[in-house]
């Protein structure tokens, strides 16, 4: 019976944050947050992904057309999990907080507004926050 209840109240709060959808438009990091990934990025990712993220070699772009139409509309969630599981020799090798800074500076750089208050790197806050390439119409 408690499975139940737990697993309607799941559901009620999934379906509460489709309501409340937000899109990295809704200044959903800081600047200070993007500086310090940008830190974290010219030591850890930058080796792979190039200095101004544009890609090298295997890895991928991160900013740009093709990183726009691998993660348009995707959750920001999903591309957290994914860089969690980086570098591939040593994946987890940052914090939540040090990849929610780093996935701040790809923010920036992507040219997202900042905002007033940190990204937040829990699951719960990133799943209710879409990627849009293009700033929604009011």
């Amino acid at each position: 019976m408690l499975w139940r209840v737990a697993t309607l109240v799941g559901l009620l709060v999934v379906a509460l944050e489709a309501d409340q959808a937000r899109s990295v438009w809704d200044r959903v990091y800081t600047e200070e947050q993007a500086n310090r990934g940008e830190k974290l990025y010219a030591g850890r990712c930058a080796q792979c992904h190039g200095d101004s993220l544009e890609g090298v070699e295997a890895a991928p772009a991160l900013t740009g057309p093709a990183f726009g139409d691998t993660w348009e509309g995707e959750t920001l969630n999903a591309l957290f999990d994914r860089m969690r599981t980086m570098p591939p020799d040593k994946p987890g090798v940052l914090s939540r907080a040090e990849n929610a800074d780093v996935l701040a500076h790809l923010l920036r750089v992507g040219g997202f507004p900042s905002g007033d208050a940190p990204l937040d790197s829990t699951a719960g806050a990133l799943v209710g926050i879409r990627l849009l390439m293009y700033r929604p119409q009011p």
